[in-house]
């Protein structure tokens, strides 16, 4: 048994001092402070105590949409990849993600299916949560970083058989304007996977139009989306504007300090609001690595991209190619960029992550009986400990 005292549990937007007593992989019990005190190096041979000191703890962060890390991509096609990127952001107190792909071929696709299915139960790092697949059917004038050479329209004999490939998928990102998306959204609602609007020149009508279809979320708000487009002199919104208009729609947003401008972030937070946004890094391979040149998706079919100033660019450096961010830089920045009070920014990266990716049930809260996954950080959202299942994988500056 572990036994956690002194803490503040930040959770559904409340702080509230604890103790948090782990039996196995599970909390066993949260309490007041001193509601354990009978539970002891006496009654319970082999406890373990740790002293909080009045750090905070919540729920591990969960990231659903990052594709790599610590230098590799899971697009790389190798167990090593995946516990690699789930070391290193494990480190920066995600204990949940969603492994994400890039457009790529069936080929690539499948490789990194049989990858998944071998290391999805791996405790090293960061919990698996399921596969998150961005494109490739996606708007070839909204590609972004995206291959071009890899974007097409949705073929349902395709899509019916990677999803019989893999059971694991829990999001897809689709562009719901491209002939044959709203067949295939439906169809993916059939399966429990939540499609997702991102890299698609969709306007308002055509947003609404793919709610009625099945999408519910938005893929990275404001990057590779559509806005305002005058066409014969009328103004014809698109899916940032329909994001904040339509309450059915949930939305992420890259909150690294680089993709969007505080005063971006805080509109989001603002007028979109907490109970529909979460924080993703979209990060690359590049996430806890130095500058200098990188690669975006797999070794062996991958883009040149550079890691310069905190973000990974083009190698024009015209546009951005993803980020290099981790869960604790994102609650930070939405603390000091948006405005988020400290409770709303961890509610964001947990319940609310959770709540979108259908894992609710078992993900983004700490309670008697569900995974302990959590986190203790200081005031400024530095990481000192990070727990997995009852496993102790990170810790710094802390005595155990």
């Amino acid at each position: 048994m572990i036994k956690i005292t002194d803490v503040r549990l930040v959770q559904e937007r409340k702080i509230t001092p604890c103790e948090i007593l782990i039996d196995e992989d599970r909390i066993e019990q949260i309490t007041a402070p001193g509601g354990l005190l009978s539970v002891n190096e006496n009654t319970v041979p082999g406890l373990v105590t740790i002293d909080g000191k009045g750090r905070y703890v919540s729920h591990g962060f969960i990231d659903i949409h990052t594709h790599g890390g610590g230098g590799s991509d899971y697009m790389d096609g190798t167990e090593e990849a995946y516990l690699t990127a789930a070391r290193m952001h494990m480190m920066h107190g995600t204990t949940g993600l969603l492994p994400t792909t890039l457009a790529a071929s069936v080929e690539e696709l499948l490789d990194t299916f049989r990858v998944y299915e071998t290391v999805k139960d791996q405790r090293e790092g960061a919990r698996f949560l399921g596969l998150h697949l961005e494109g490739p059917y996606l708007s070839p004038n909204q590609c972004g970083a995206q291959d071009p050479r890899y974007v097409r329209n949705p073929d349902m004999d395709e899509v019916r058989f990677l999803c019989e490939s893999s059971p694991w998928i829990k999001r897809w990102t689709i562009a719901p304007e491209v002939p044959g998306a709203l067949d295939m959204a439906e169809y993916l609602r059939g399966r429990g996977i939540t499609p997702s609007i991102g890299h698609s020149d969709a306007t308002y009508e055509e947003v609404k139009e793919a709610i009625r279809h099945g999408f519910s979320h938005v893929t990275h708000l404001y990057s590779a989306c559509s806005t305002i487009v005058r066409r014969g002199g009328y103004r014809y919104p698109g899916i940032i504007e329909s994001a904040y208009l339509l309450d059915e729609l949930t939305v992420e947003v890259i909150a690294d300090g680089h993709h969007l401008p505080a005063p971006l972030l805080e509109m989001v937070y603002r007028f979109i609001g907490p109970d529909r946004t979460t924080a993703v890094t979209d990060s690359l391979r590049g996430a806890g690595m130095p500058d200098g040149d990188s690669i975006l998706g797999s070794l062996q079919n991958g883009q040149r991209v550079i890691i310069e100033g905190g973000v990974c660019k083009m190698p024009d450096r015209k546009a951005f190619a993803g980020s290099v961010a981790t869960t604790d830089r994102l609650v930070r920045n939405m603390i000091t960029l948006a405005g988020a009070s400290l409770p709303e920014a961890v509610d964001m990266q947990t319940r609310i992550a959770a709540r979108i990716i259908g894992r609710s049930s078992d993900q983004g809260v700490l309670l008697p009986g569900r995974f302990a996954d959590l986190v203790l950080f200081e005031d400024s959202i530095h990481v000192s400990l990070t727990m997995v299942g009852g496993k102790i994988l990170f810790h710094e500056g802390m005595k155990l």
